[in-house]
């Protein structure tokens, strides 16, 4: 049964709007062709890069890279331009898009300009000179203005050599570890998601010819090389371009967590649930896969109204959040749930719960909040709830105590659409 879940897997991951994705790509190039080489290409001149173009982004990819290669004599015009020459260099090019995308969000943000999409996707094209070895150079607006190169296709090549002599796991092995990340709030980036996984699938042959019924071993394998790395390294070099890849966050406190819990499925005769709590919904169940179930058996004795966000919002992981709460009750007035251990909050008190950490995350954020409640009482009052509702804009919010049981309390960081960040807190009521 496990390489049918792991295979559903494989298939829940996979871009369902690849079309969509690519209509958006070929319109940016066809646009830009014409104003920059005088052609009506919707193909040239443009490499897809990032997750998407390394072919490891997973449904619900938000943020899309792409490069447009400019001519070169437009690099020695700008050069001749007084000021932050990159940032005119990316206006010139934002301004050539707005011509043909009148009514659409299109702005110039650092090293990059933003192209937003109604249909939930942002392409952030990367305007560069083009090298003849194949890298690139490309503007920086940061510090007054100052050019940076890169080699994605050096990446996209190394990727590609390794995943074929692996069978294809590397890229399978990337897509499920960027569910992980998501699911759990783990501030890795892509890059570095790809880079980690091709580091670990070069230093063991046990995965070269394995596929599905293998998968189980795999990501066990990979949570334990997670723990297994120096929590003081920094940056880790990128496959093929060597490039340094640095870490937000230190991630080896879910990657524990994650390696625990692929033990326990390990070792588990229906180990679907276990497998979901590491990879979150799109990980199916084994009922899912079972034709002619009764449906008695999918019967509940309450309203089930959770929400989740990835139906709500596309989730991209970049940043970190903490959350707490202060609990006002005899003698724990405002006492902090995190250092509270063995004690179950009363009944009719009030929960204070607020944002305590922010990793740099923009301030056009909005919070959301989910309150879950479990057990007995729940159900029997027909409270489970986890409905998702926006929060204050200060990142706090507030509950009352009312019945016993466990509950979960869980925020949501929302930029422009996306969620970038998020965190969990259970509640002992």
């Amino acid at each position: 049964m496990s390489s049918k879940l792991f295979s559903q897997f494989r298939e829940n991951l996979s871009v369902k709007n690849a079309e969509s994705i690519s209509t958006s790509y070929k319109r940016i190039t066809k646009s830009l062709n014409k104003r920059f080489w005088d052609t009506d290409s919707d193909f040239v001149h443009c490499r897809q890069v990032g997750s998407y173009g390394r072919y490891t982004a997973i449904n619900g990819v938000s943020d899309l890279d792409m490069i447009f290669e400019l001519p070169w004599s437009l690099h020695d015009e700008v050069q001749g331009y007084s000021g932050n020459k990159q940032y005119k260099l990316l206006s010139k090019v934002c301004n050539a898009l707005k011509d043909t995308y009148r009514n659409s969000d299109i702005k110039v943000d650092g090293q990059i300009v933003a192209v937003k999409f109604t249909k939930g996707h942002v392409i952030e094209l990367v305007p560069a000179f083009r090298y003849a070895n194949g890298s690139y150079k490309y503007p920086d607006t940061g510090d007054g203005g100052r050019w940076r190169e890169c080699d994605p296709v050096a990446e996209q090549i190394k990727m590609k050599e390794v995943n074929d002599s692996k069978n294809k796991n590397l890229r399978v092995l990337c897509k499920m570890v960027r569910a992980w990340k998501n699911e759990h709030g783990v501030p890795m980036s892509g890059i570095l998601v790809d880079t980690l996984g091709y580091h670990f699938i070069r230093s063991t042959s046990d995965y070269d010819s394995s596929s599905y019924s293998s998968y189980k071993h795999m990501v066990r394998d990979f949570f334990g090389f997670l723990v297994d790395q120096d929590q003081d390294k920094e940056y880790w070099r990128a496959p093929g371009s060597g490039s340094h890849v640095y870490k937000k966050a230190n991630f080896h406190p879910k990657a524990k967590k994650a390696l625990r819990r692929c033990e326990e499925a390990l070792d588990d005769d229906s180990p679907d649930k276990k497998w979901r709590a590491v990879f979150g919904r799109s990980f199916p169940l084994e009922s899912n896969l079972t034709e002619n179930v009764e449906k008695s058996d999918r019967a509940v004795s309450y309203t089930d109204t959770e929400q989740f966000i990835e139906d709500l919002f596309p989730v991209n992981i970049k940043y970190k959040i903490v959350i707490d709460c202060e609990i006002n009750a005899e003698g724990l007035l405002k006492e902090k749930l995190s250092k509270v251990f063995d004690f179950k909050i009363p009944t009719g008190k009030r929960l204070n719960f607020y944002v305590k950490c922010i990793d740099k995350i923009p301030k056009s954020v909005t919070y959301y909040w989910k309150v879950r409640n479990k057990g007995e009482w729940a159900v029997a009052r027909d409270q489970i709830r986890g409905q998702i509702r926006q929060g204050n804009a200060d990142g706090k919010h507030s509950e009352s105590t009312s019945f016993s049981g466990d509950h979960f309390v869980e925020c949501y960081a929302v930029v422009e659409g996306v969620c970038v960040a998020r965190d969990k807190i259970k509640v002992p009521i």
